[in-house]
């Protein structure tokens, strides 16, 4: 983990060892991922940006596109921000919800970005 990751988490440092679940498996399903660590969320990007890690208070939520939506109880909220391409928000609350089933999602997102 990079210090500005270290520093993104400064007041959530209870939901540093979650984001290193995540980052740690987005690393190995999608190789030559970038990090940029921006105010209000960390991107994965390949040639374009596929997934996203944020913070609403004490809660991790993980970000994809695809071109359609997921329906999945697991799915807070989906939009299509552009006909054809669905923005997915997930909860991520524990180490074990970073399971095939998101990480199939994520790498899906991560083939239409390029990888």
């Amino acid at each position: 983990m990079t210090l500005d990751a270290m520093l993104f988490f400064q007041g959530t440092p209870g939901l540093m060892p979650l984001y290193e679940a995540v980052e740690t498996a987005i690393l190995t399903v999608c190789p030559d991922t970038e990090i940029l660590v921006q105010k209000s969320q960390i991107a994965f990007t390949v040639k374009r940006r596929f997934a996203f890690v944020s913070l609403r208070g004490q809660r991790l939520i993980v970000t994809f596109g695809l071109r359609e939506r997921v329906m999945s109880p697991r799915i807070l909220q989906a939009v299509e921000a552009y006909p054809g391409r669905w923005t997915h928000h997930v909860w991520v609350r524990t180490a074990e919800e970073v399971d095939g089933e998101l990480l199939g999602w994520i790498e899906t997102a991560w083939l239409l970005a390029g990888g």
